[in-house]
């Protein structure tokens, strides 16, 4: 390896550098700037600084470091490995020092799998780039580097495609709302999507809306690409043009799909959630789906308690009006939340949510064993499995807010999940 570590030796740094990353999983790596003692301090300036967690080589491993060798040559990373009887990923699961900070990068940039690596600007610790893994494969050589985001209008410049065989430039999305839709015919969840998206975008453009679909896919062959794209009423990046697939899904730090991320005019991000919100609204009356500050759980947004620590309030009517009082009580709150995380260009560390009495609700409850008490005030960490449980006879605004400030500041003691 062409970067620095920590010894192997020095149990303590290599714990606390564990306690600052989170990492739990590996290969896994983080790059960030590092408060680091003064005879390393000079490692900080250069564009990035990176922590890297891990047990053994893997395949995965041995190729990150054959592409980065002596081609890059302003990035620093820093390793620490746990490898050892003493320090295995099971036991470090339930090492006292970890199960405190475990997995804290892990929430703070939503990780869904690994190997993961994302880039951060080493002095504001800002994000550039989310998806790392496809930058050192497009730019082995690190011409680009230090690879920082593109607008939108520059990485999608090029002729676009409709299923009839017409070619339009990219131009001419100019004034419209934009939805960029990463799928593939073979994942059967982006066929159900797609079939529900196709009548959404005919629901919106008969109502005068200026809206398009640029389709990513990310099918296996060719001729896969030509079958589902038959079937959609859009535009396509062409599947040759495998350079400027990729781009997108760097820019977007692409994990899973389906996703559906709604752009505004400007090509600015109103929603990464755009699966959710077709899902949840077939009526496209909330278009463009601008984020709410707080969500009513339902089977389709589920799948965002896995996203990050969630504020669950679970209220005890199956009544609308129960759970929308719910969601004015806690709106004030979360709306501060999110505008303090976003003035520092920082996606809030909290999701929102009201739990109403439906099989959803109770489902989530066995899973988390809580108890049928409401309302219940909760914060669930699914990462981490671990749950925060707030269980008085009213809840009010001083209440959930005091409880948000706790957790922040980690005074609250965990249950485990």
């Amino acid at each position: 390896m062409p970067w620095l570590a920590l010894p192997y030796k020095e149990k303590h740094r290599k714990e606390q550098v564990g306690m600052v990353s989170g990492q739990v999983s590996t290969p896994a790596a983080v790059t960030c700037g590092l408060r680091l003692a003064p005879e390393t301090r000079h490692v900080a300036g250069v564009p990035a600084v990176g922590t890297v967690a891990r047990v053994s080589r893997t395949r995965t491993d041995i190729q990150v470091e054959c592409l980065h060798g002596e081609q890059v040559q302003e990035l620093t990373r820093l390793l620490f490995s746990p490898d050892g009887r003493d320090l295995c990923p099971q036991s470090l699961y339930h090492h006292s020092i970890w199960h405190k900070y475990l997995l804290k990068l892990w929430n703070k940039y939503r990780i869904s799998n690994i190997p993961s690596l994302i880039f951060l600007d080493a002095t504001s610790g800002k994000v550039v780039c989310r998806n790392g893994l496809l930058v050192i494969r497009d730019d082995p050589e690190g011409l680009e580097f230090p690879w920082g985001p593109k607008p939108f209008r520059e990485v999608i410049a090029g002729p676009l495609l409709r299923n009839n065989g017409q070619s339009l430039e990219s131009s001419s999305l100019e004034g419209s709302h934009v939805g960029v839709y990463f799928s593939a015919h073979w994942c059967p969840p982006c066929r159900s999507l797609t079939r529900v998206l196709v009548e959404s975008y005919r629901k919106i453009k008969e109502a005068g809306q200026k809206f398009e679909i640029i389709f990513v896919s990310a099918d296996r062959s060719e001729d896969s690409f030509k079958q589902y794209f038959s079937e959609m009423p859009w535009l396509a990046v062409p599947y040759t043009d495998e350079a400027r697939r990729s781009r997108l899904n760097r820019l977007y730090g692409i994990q899973g799909i389906p996703t559906l991320i709604v752009l505004d005019p400007q090509g600015e991000v109103i929603t990464r959630q755009g699966r959710v919100e077709v899902l949840n609204d077939e009526d496209c009356r909330g278009f463009p789906w601008h984020p709410k500050p707080v969500l009513e759980l339902s089977d389709s947004n589920a799948v965002q308690l896995n996203e990050g620590p969630c504020l669950v309030l679970f209220v005890d009517s199956e009544d609308d009006g129960e759970s929308e009082a719910a969601k004015q009580l806690i709106q004030p709150i979360a709306e501060k939340i999110i505008a303090k995380y976003k003035a520092k260009e920082e996606e809030a560390p909290l999701l929102f949510f009201v739990a109403g009495e439906d099989d959803m609700t109770d489902s989530l409850r066995d899973y988390t064993n809580l108890p049928e008490a409401a309302p219940l005030l909760t914060i669930l960490d699914m990462s981490a499995r671990a749950k925060y449980v707030m269980d008085v006879e009213e809840i009010t605004p001083a209440i959930v807010e005091a409880f948000v400030n706790d957790f922040l500041a980690e005074k609250l003691k965990p249950e485990p999940i």
